[in-house]
């Protein structure tokens, strides 16, 4: 397999990984290396199979992917775009996302993939942060009008996926008209690859800078988390503008050889997702966990999922009655993981490893995980800590950021005491197993207590009237925030205050007094990012708008 030159797994005595070596040269680059390696080895394996909701779809090879990408590297290098040039990417699920992103590597040039939800005031001031030469975005939705907004006055090329717009460039045009052939560009492990834009808890999203060697890491994640083989399809749940298509549907599942599968699609509905999984003969499969609340509810007796092995999340706390609901329902545990933008994958229970309800799981073998106090020191067992990364021979660990874009001084802040901090709270337990609190700002701090919002969502989600919820912090004067939830009911509950209360109740008699909702909402809906995630940071802000 090619992974293995470049990939070694340290066992103990008892099979479990206790390390990962790396082997790579200063001029690994994933697109040549490993993409282009598979296509002159197996060039009719699939590599990429994409399907639209509406039933179309189109099968890649290795071969197909070496020579498309070849002709776009070609098509971008006679638009001016080359080694170090910023290339954003807003193409939703498209699969030229995946010939424009190795394209992209091909040249040295700098992939930015972007959400289609941002506004064109975000798309212009990432433009102007990146110094983004391109922009390639898809047709669709109002997304080609906020992007000529964006790049209006700027020395920025538009290249348009699908229907013609006005006078951008067309994509499928100038990749048709390119030579299929590409000589190899020299770039260094160390150069910039990736730019991610992310949230902090203030001002303006940051970009994330990921080089040349970040894939490597992502091959721990497919191979001991999704447990995706060689051959097998793999299915993650993902909009290619945010960085988990990185983890579940880029790297680490084609350097196992594995083929992606890609589901184009607009709206969710549980019932075509599964019967996808049928279909296609799904065999790994990642989501986070608003899509499997969404799975439970269907009547399984009408999907065949015997080709499905494995199934994990991430993202934010799974209910420990979602995981158990699906189990009963198709015998497969859903195993947990955690990591971030700035990462991969610290924390998750392998595919041979045991799923603790209520778990995000182990360290990850590539990073020395730690839980420490507000002063950087190690808490004991069962107490609640920062969970950090500390280097293990004083060097940054594959798969770790190497910087903020313009924003050194914000790098060397979560870099604080020399480990990274993640500023996400968890607590272990004597056997190494971690338990999800919350986003340090997402900690609920009420009359001097700390209050982790999981833990009161996860009780909430065991009373059968609730659907979904979000715990967050209620800015109040005299106890510095309230407890509050906001709730999505299942059919045939009305909201009240005779409800409210008793699910105040249900939460008092389950956990500590001082952490029930001392305030209930009910909502139609919850807000999500493009990947289903409850983003509890909307919420939040927009209570804390209404309190000034």
């Amino acid at each position: 397999m090619i992974y293995e030159d470049y990939y070694k797994e340290i066992k103990d005595s008892q099979g479990s990984i206790t390390d990962v070596m790396f082997d790579y040269s200063d001029s690994f680059n994933f697109a040549y290396d490993v993409m282009d390696r598979f296509a002159d080895e197996t060039p009719k394996q699939l590599a990429l199979l994409h399907k639209t909701a509406e039933g179309r779809i189109t099968r890649f090879t290795f071969d197909d992917i070496k020579r498309l990408s070849d002709k776009a590297a070609n098509a971008m290098r006679s638009l001016g775009i080359g080694k170090g040039n910023g290339v954003m990417l807003l193409l939703k699920r498209r699969y030229e996302f995946w010939i424009s992103i190795l394209a992209i590597h091909k040249l040295g040039a700098v992939a930015i993939p972007t959400s289609h939800m941002v506004s064109a005031e975000d798309i212009r001031e990432r433009m102007k942060l990146s110094g983004a030469r391109a922009v390639i975005c898809v047709n669709t939705d109002d997304i080609c009008d906020k992007v000529a907004e964006a790049v209006s006055g700027l020395h920025v090329t538009m290249i348009v996926v699908g229907n013609r717009y006005k006078d951008s460039e067309c994509f499928e045009d100038i990749v048709e008209a390119a030579e299929s052939s590409f000589a190899r560009v020299k770039t260094n492990v160390t150069d910039p690859m990736l730019y991610y834009f992310t949230s902090g808890t203030n001002g303006a999203p940051k970009a994330v800078i990921h080089d040349f060697s970040y894939p490597l890491a992502h091959i721990f994640t497919a191979k001991n988390w999704h447990g995706v083989q060689n051959g097998w399809l793999h299915l993650t749940v993902a909009d290619s503008g945010w960085a988990k298509t990185a983890w579940g549907k880029l790297y680490g599942q084609w350097f196992m050889g594995a083929a992606i599968m890609v589901y184009d699609y607009e709206q969710f509905y549980a019932g075509d997702m599964l019967r996808l999984l049928e279909e296609e003969k799904v065999n790994t499969f990642c989501a986070p966990p608003t899509i499997y609340k969404y799975f439970v509810l269907e009547d399984f007796s009408k999907y065949n999922l015997e080709n499905l092995h494995f199934v994990t999340t991430a993202g934010e706390a799974m209910p420990k009655e979602v995981s158990a609901k699906f189990k009963e329902l198709t015998g497969l545990t859903i195993r947990e993981g955690f990591g971030q933008t700035e990462t991969a994958l610290q924390i998750c229970t392998t595919v041979d490893g045991t799923q603790i309800p209520g778990s995000i799981g182990k360290a990850s073998p590539l990073y020395q995980v730690e839980l420490v106090d507000e002063n950087n020191n190690p808490v004991p067992v069962g107490t609640e800590g920062e969970i950090v990364i500390v280097p293990r021979n004083g060097k940054r660990p594959v798969g770790v950021f190497s910087g903020y874009l313009g924003a050194v001084e914000q790098y060397r802040e979560v870099w604080e005491g020399g480990i990274y901090h993640t500023k996400d709270m968890a607590i272990r337990d004597e056997n190494g197993n971690f338990f999800f609190v919350g986003r340090n700002d997402d900690v609920i701090k009420s009359s001097g207590y700390r209050i982790g919002p999981s833990e009161v969502e996860d009780i909430l989600m065991r009373h059968p009237a609730v659907f979904e919820c979000a715990v967050t912090g209620f800015p109040s004067k005299n106890r510095g925030a309230l407890v509050k939830a906001s709730v999505v009911l299942n059919d045939g509950y009305e909201p009240g205050s005779k409800l409210a209360v008793e699910l105040q109740d249900y939460v008092k008699k389950r956990t500590a007094i001082y952490k029930y909702p001392r305030m209930v909402k009910f909502e139609e809906s919850l807000p999500h990012n493009a990947n289903g995630k409850i983003l509890r940071s909307a919420i939040r802000k927009a209570d804390y708008a209404k309190a000034k």
